[in-house]
């Protein structure tokens, strides 16, 4: 869909803005808001009452609030690029600006105008991106009339929900390949490929029966050597040394991130011998918000040790490296190390990995089952792909159509003819 211009243009005076409809004003934000400080809510925080806005959104509730109105709220440190747009009572936490909207101006329009604020250029830290009131009131933007600030924002409410929509369907499509993805590689490493191949009870009660020719394990059994990493080495991290993986350096798509991890000056000794990676180890994430998480180390590219929260599994020549990480990575082995931290505990132990259930086709069939796997992967990965440069492109389209509107370079006056 394309929008005609105005029908007269002026010089904003301002570079970035360059013309703007001859009849809009040239202004500071200021001129659409009040800008106020958030407060600390922990002594009224409580299960219900009124919302406290973070830069995420609703967070919790409490037994006060700090305004009652239409308000367009502002990140001050952390996340300083997300305004939100909020309606009635609230609370806003101490990293936030709440703003009362003056009266020659519409919230909503307010709020698409804030959108378009480059917070990046005004942040005063790199490290935490903090905003202050002064760099947010004297911003320059554009200002029509309240009737054609209305419009506006009315037009814009319209074409950001059907955008926001396609997002949406976009995202449903992509988890359901990843559901779809799943049960592909589940099947394949806990079914086989031979639909007539004879089946047995495979001994594990939330999985059902495997092929009867499949040999019944555990991890410790087709492993040759097991370990975690030594505990202290992060003290010695720097920007020289060798490779230290930690759990953030593990990927979803049973990867390792070897290039953006942090390195570790070590001795020569046994333990920096014990927990040294190499080529076809499967890395296991034991502690930590990834617990379960499953790598291969398919070429190891430089020294590379693991940390405390890693267990090192060092594959038998009975097992293929990627035959046992898509099994613990798949919902069977997912499972069970869920199964393994029910009740009060956190993570797993050496002894919960080592101990957990595998399956040994021959070696021959692994082959054949890794093979169908990573070429089955491949065609969801592109549609998966495919799907998320959609919803890129979505993103663009709805932040390119906000400023257009914004700043006059569209006229949709006649979106409502």
């Amino acid at each position: 869909m394309s929008f005609p211009r105005y029908p007269e243009y002026k010089d904003s005076g301002v570079e970035w803005l360059g013309e703007v409809p001859a009849h809009w004003d040239v202004v500071q934000f200021k001129q659409f808001v009040d800008i106020q400080n958030g407060a600390d809510h922990k002594h009224i925080e409580q299960d219900e009452g009124y919302r406290v806005f973070g830069s995420g959104g609703i967070f919790t509730y409490a037994s006060k609030f700090l305004y009652d109105g239409e308000s367009v709220l502002l990140g001050r440190k952390g996340t300083i690029d997300k305004p939100l747009h909020v309606t009635g009572r609230f609370w806003t936490v101490d990293t936030m600006y709440w703003t009362k909207i003056n009266p020659h101006a519409s919230g909503k329009f307010t709020y698409y105008v804030a959108l378009t604020i480059p917070f990046s250029y005004y942040s005063t830290n790199t490290a935490l991106p903090s905003m202050t009131k002064g760099a947010l009131s004297s911003h320059v933007v554009t200002r029509p009339s309240l009737i054609e600030q209305t419009k506006i924002a009315t037009f814009l409410d319209g074409e950001t929900a059907k955008i926001d929509a396609l997002v949406a369907e976009q995202r449903r499509l992509m988890a359901l390949l990843k559901e779809k993805r799943q049960a592909v590689i589940l099947h394949a490493v806990t079914q086989g490929l031979d639909p007539d191949a004879p089946m047995k009870p495979s001994g594990v009660e939330w999985l059902g029966d495997v092929p009867a020719h499949w040999q019944n394990r555990r991890v410790k059994s087709v492993s040759t050597f097991t370990t975690s990493g030594p505990r202290g080495w992060s003290d010695h991290v720097g920007d020289e040394g060798s490779l230290f993986i930690q759990s953030g350096d593990l990927n979803n798509s049973l990867g390792i991130d070897f290039f953006g991890a942090k390195k570790v000056q070590v001795g020569n000794d046994a333990e920096a011998a014990r927990t040294r990676l190499s080529d076809g180890d499967v890395v296991v994430c034991i502690t930590g918000a990834k617990t379960g998480n499953v790598a291969v180390c398919i070429t190891v590219p430089d020294v590379a040790y693991i940390n405390q929260h890693l267990c090192l599994i060092r594959p038998s020549p009975e097992i293929l490296p990627m035959f046992l990480g898509n099994l613990l990575k798949s919902s069977f082995g997912q499972t069970y190390f869920n199964f393994s931290q029910y009740g009060l505990k956190q993570g797993l132990s050496l002894e919960d990995v080592r101990n957990g259930p595998t399956f040994l086709p021959p070696l021959a069939e692994q082959i054949t089952i890794i093979d169908y796997v990573n070429a089955e992967s491949t065609k969801f990965d592109a549609l998966i792909t495919e799907a998320q440069c959609g919803i890129d492109l979505l993103q663009e389209r709805r932040t390119a159509l906000i400023s257009a509107a914004v700043t006059g370079q569209i006229d949709v006056r006649e979106a409502f003819a």
